[in-house]
């Protein structure tokens, strides 16, 4: 048995979405050749990085980078480079990545590597959803340089399954402003351009209420007083309980009341707890505004992210 420990790894997941509908359209065949095609390359993209691939997992791969930089810079080419290359497929055909990314002790045996790093990272790709890039403070304080174009917007302490305590998050906004992308890439993609972005907007709903703001009109106030651009009439809410600002293309929530704010996304079982802290709502989800979800009577406001209408 070969037994190896590296005190500071930073170890990579990258996984496709979306393979069901692949193996549908094309058949286990063909659809087992294409995966097997993304998965080289990905991991072809780590290595060019400085990276290691650990092992593929199906639609997905395990790498390991000796500093959390290269590894960024490395799932950002991965995002963006995708993400042209999908411009032309199919819908059914589309595979997405999603990335987690966390720094810390790692132990190898035999090939393959174990420790918290690896867990965090692995759990960081499943909350964080297609298209997106999930990383730990740890990784972010590592890195310099991002790259043009590469913002790091905080999620807020998330808790994370299996950890006692709640992990620093953030993303890693990809997405360049210009309208143009300087890439490494096959010839075939040299010639794509990036969609066109639509503007974007929040949909907030209580009760019976529900009212939709462009990222134009922001700040927004919720609150229990009339001066809040959308109110919540709840003794437990604070007169202006929280605002919503648009910073770096993407709607940052902050907490400004007396008893907390809890934001939990769709198709996560975490939740995000904030005093007078801020998170960036990345995905739809839920507030629960002046005490945690699990009290039933507490007001809860949903809210939606989409593209304002014309």
């Amino acid at each position: 048995m070969t037994r190896e420990t590296n005190p500071s790894t930073t170890v990579v997941f990258a996984d496709l979405t979306g393979s069901t509908g692949v193996f549908e359209a094309l058949g286990n065949s063909l659809a087992t050749q294409a995966i097997t095609t993304l998965t080289h390359w990905i991991g072809s993209v780590c290595i060019a990085h400085g990276g290691r691939v650990v092992k593929t997992l199906g639609d997905g791969v395990l790498a390991v980078f000796p500093d959390g930089s290269s590894a960024i810079h490395a799932v950002v080419e991965l995002q963006r480079i995708h993400n042209q290359r999908l411009q032309e497929w199919p819908n059914n055909l589309r595979m997405r990545l999603q990335v987690g990314v966390a720094s810390g002790e790692v132990i190898e045996v035999d090939g393959d590597c174990y420790g918290d790093a690896v867990n965090v990272a692995s759990r960081l790709s499943d909350l964080s959803g297609a298209d997106q890039i999930w990383a730990t403070d740890t990784v972010i304080s590592q890195v310099d340089d991002p790259g043009p174009g590469v913002r790091f917007l905080s999620l807020g302490a998330i808790q994370i399954r299996g950890k006692t305590e709640p992990r620093v998050v953030y993303r890693a906004d990809w997405q360049e402003d210009s309208e143009t992308v300087n890439l490494t890439a096959p010839a075939a993609l040299e010639h794509l351009q990036p969609a066109k972005k639509k503007e974007a907007a929040i949909e907030f709903c209580w009760l019976d209420q529900r009212a939709t703001f462009a990222s134009t009109q922001m700040p927004v106030h919720l609150g229990r007083v009339e001066e809040a651009e959308f109110v919540v009439n709840d003794q437990r809410v604070s007169r202006l309980h929280v605002r919503v600002d648009w910073k770096n293309g993407g709607f940052v929530l902050t907490d400004l009341s007396s008893y907390g704010t809890w934001v939990r996304f769709q198709g996560s079982l975490s939740e995000v707890a904030l005093r007078r802290g801020e998170c960036l709502l990345h995905a739809d989800g839920e507030l629960a505004l002046g005490a945690p979800f699990h009290d039933f009577t507490v007001p809860t406001v949903a809210f939606k992210l989409s593209s304002a209408p014309a």
